[in-house]
């Protein structure tokens, strides 16, 4: 029996457990979850697919739902000419790269909403993002698109096909290694000038507005400075993270930063708040602090990992996707203050002070994004003087102390507003970055409320994501894990698991961490060449398997399987898994080779391999002796980004890691206090015994200092 579209209650999307697709759920267009029900009916009645992909915290996908797909008219010619398809973006990153590949083909660019119109075969024939509802300024609006959609589609069939079939075909040839052999180190040097070629020397980052973090080239930069010593590296860095944190994309009250910035100068952000970018510049704040101890960068890691503990933890365990960029009906309403508000808020002379560290103006200092007007309202972002200085990175002592006690009453005042909404979807790939800058900064800043929280994502990913050893599912929500499990899974994850075994030794840790490895050398390796596909065998649903080896908003995840690949190869001594990094580089010479500043991940990862660094074995009688903290204190607090350590002890669980680490059995213990094993360059040096030893080791080996905690 047919469907009365045009009068849909609930359509078929409230049954799904993806907050995105459940905000849907009461549209009147009649959505289908991606599946084959959807691409059968569509077969069956002779229509196009209209594949709409976002996600939940997206502002524009918000824009485009309430103008279009809640709108009865739209809904009905949606209804009469295709059969809709929606996809949470953060669900299926595989559906959502393959077909923003197509968008990135036809177009030239991309973004969310996607949207993308396919043949019952999957095969797309359109793409675009973000459409109005009417017509506008060169921007054809749903009202008119859908029927000349239609009318093609039953006039011109075949040119429609003939365009399927050419793009699909363009996406499924392969990018081939160009030249033999692995790439080389010229491309670091590429890369770097690449990167100073794009920075804003003024305001610091890359490129224009809309400027975002891309924390990956940061942890490439700091690399980079580490082994060649140029200081223009270290500088970009340190400019850019000092800017961002001064910025208004940092939430001076609660800690995290949003998205990114609209403006060059980092002032005006969109204001989603998402997982991954915090662990990420957590990660990149944290290495920045043990490279150069500026308390600023420290102070900023923390605060980002605090706002996460308290924010984006999830109620069953694990961490959450991200917090929207609207509430009460408006982007940032949330994070905004009028002068009226703050004024009532503070003691005169208290406003006095936050007016001389934050650029509060009466009239406002926001300007609405969309219509360009200003609003009387505030972004908080530090003051720069006349003179260019920014007194807030002045403060100390008891006014500092004082503006942390305003802002926390500021946030504390902000919680009575309605927040945004939270998606709270657990996904495995984000929760294993955010489990590897907890685990980092607990093991930095010595803080075991965040190793404990590293402890208890990593505990929930294995029990709850983790259906049998080695094999990881994608998504959880409201007690269901679901979809395979795809190379960001498996690369991410298996990173916050070596961070963690890194900071607390326990060979749990690093055994899961070598069997999620070896399921990707498995089953997501194109053994005849070397490198990674995106989705697994289990996932058949897309026109072919994808790789993507470049970075986007997050490293890719070929960069991160090749780091995990390098690191544990030289920890555990598996020359199996360093020849599957070199196989892995080798196939991806070329596109390394065109475009080095896209890769700047995979390259960090290379760092590992092409160079000498540093590894050692801390033995010791008991883990908790303070002789053995005092070995790992100078190792924890440098910057050692290609140092890994290992701890082999005979009490339990730290005697277990040989079985990893089989090397390890034959080695000495000693009868009391501890000794360090170092290795540097590939040749193993003699047993170190003392602090002092250690400290002029480090220094003659040529790391960088350790930072004072």
């Amino acid at each position: 029996m047919k469907r009365d579209d045009s009068s849909v209650g609930k359509n078929r999307l409230e049954k799904e457990k993806s907050p995105y697709l459940l905000q849907h759920a009461e549209n009147p267009v009649d959505w289908y979850p991606w599946g084959e029900e959807a691409f059968a009916r569509a077969r069956a009645e002779d229509r196009p697919v209209f594949l709409s992909i976002g996600y939940a915290t997206c502002h524009w996908c918000h824009v485009m739902a309430r103008e279009s797909f809640e709108d009865p008219a739209v809904a009905r010619l949606m209804n009469e000419t295709f059969i809709s398809v929606k996809v949470d973006r953060e669900e299926r990153p595989d559906i959502d790269k393959y077909y923003m590949s197509v968008c990135q083909m036809i177009t030239g660019s991309g973004g969310w909403p996607l949207t993308v119109v396919m043949t019952p075969d999957r095969e797309p024939f359109y793409a675009a993002t973000y459409l109005p509802r009417e017509s506008r300024y060169g921007r054809i609006g749903m009202m008119d698109l859908v029927p000349k959609l239609g009318d093609l589609w039953k006039t011109r069939r075949a040119e429609l096909n003939r365009a399927a079939s050419e793009i699909t075909g363009a996406l499924n040839r392969e990018e081939t290694a160009e030249g033999p052999g692995a790439p080389g180190p010229d491309l670091h040097d590429r890369a770097f000038e690449n990167l100073e070629s794009l920075y804003d020397r003024e305001n610091g980052g890359f490129w224009t507005a809309p400027k975002f973090p891309m924390p990956h080239h940061l942890l490439f930069l700091l690399r980079y400075w580490s082994r060649t010593k140029r200081e223009k590296a270290l500088s970009m860095t340190e400019h850019t993270l000092t800017a961002m944190r001064l910025g208004g994309i940092y939430d001076h009250a609660g800690g995290g930063f949003h998205r990114y910035a609209t403006d060059d100068k980092w002032t005006v952000p969109h204001f989603e708040k998402m997982l991954y970018d915090q662990a990420l510049l957590a990660m990149a704040y944290t290495e920045a602090f043990q490279a150069t101890g500026t308390p600023l960068f420290g102070e900023t890691a923390r605060a980002v990992l605090r706002y996460v503990l308290r924010d984006l933890a999830a109620p069953d365990g694990g961490f959450c996707c991200g917090e929207d960029a609207d509430s009460e009906g408006e982007e940032g309403r949330f994070y905004l203050w009028t002068y009226e508000e703050l004024a009532n808020h503070f003691p005169k002379e208290a406003l006095g002070l936050f007016r001389s560290l934050f650029a509060v103006e009466e009239r406002g200092n926001f300007t609405d994004e969309a219509t360009g007007k200003k609003r009387r309202e505030n972004i908080l972002y530090a003051r720069r003087t006349g003179d260019g200085e920014t007194p807030l990175l002045r403060l100390q002592g008891r006014d500092k102390e004082r503006i942390e006690t305003l802002l926390e009453s500021l946030r504390r005042k902000r919680e009575k507003r309605e927040r945004p909404r939270r998606d709270d979807k657990v996904l495995t790939d984000w929760n294993g970055l955010m489990i590897a800058a907890l685990a980092r900064g607990g093991r930095v800043f010595n803080e075991n409320a965040f190793t404990a929280a590293a402890r208890d994502g990593a505990t929930f990913v294995l029990e709850v994501l983790s259906p049998a050893p080695g094999r990881l599912l994608h998504r959880y929500r409201e007690g269901e894990s679901a979809i395979p499990g795809l190379l960001d899974d498996y690369a991410f994850f298996g990173w916050g698991l070596m961070e963690l075994y890194e900071t607390t030794y326990d060979p749990v840790y690093l055994r899961e961490a070598v069997r999620f490895t070896d399921t990707v050398l498995r089953d997501f390796c194109d053994a005849g060449r070397g490198d990674f596909y995106i989705n697994s065998p289990e996932s058949p649903d897309l026109p072919a398997r994808q790789k993507d080896a470049a970075d986007g908003a997050l490293p890719s995840g070929t960069a991160v399987t090749i780091l995990n690949l390098a690191r544990l190869g030289l920890l555990l001594g598996r020359t199996d898994l360093i020849d599957g990094a070199h196989r892995a580089l080798s196939a991806m010479s070329g596109i390394l080779g065109r475009s080095p500043v896209g890769h700047t991940m995979s390259l960090a990862a290379m760092e590992t391999l092409l160079f000498p660094c540093f590894q050692a074995v801390v033995a010791g009688c008991r883990r908790n002796d303070r002789e053995v903290e005092a070995f790992l204190r100078p190792l924890r607090s440098r910057f050692l980004p290609h140092g890994a350590v290992l701890f082999l002890s005979p009490e339990k669980p730290f005697r277990d890691v040989s079985a990893v680490a089989p090397w390890l059995s034959q080695m000495a213990l000693p009868g009391e206090g501890a000794v360090l094993y170092p290795c540097s360059g590939g040749a193993c040096r003699p047993p170190i015994r003392s602090i002092p030893e250690l400290e002029a080791f480090l220094e003659a080996d040529g790391r960088p200092g350790g930072t004072s905690l």
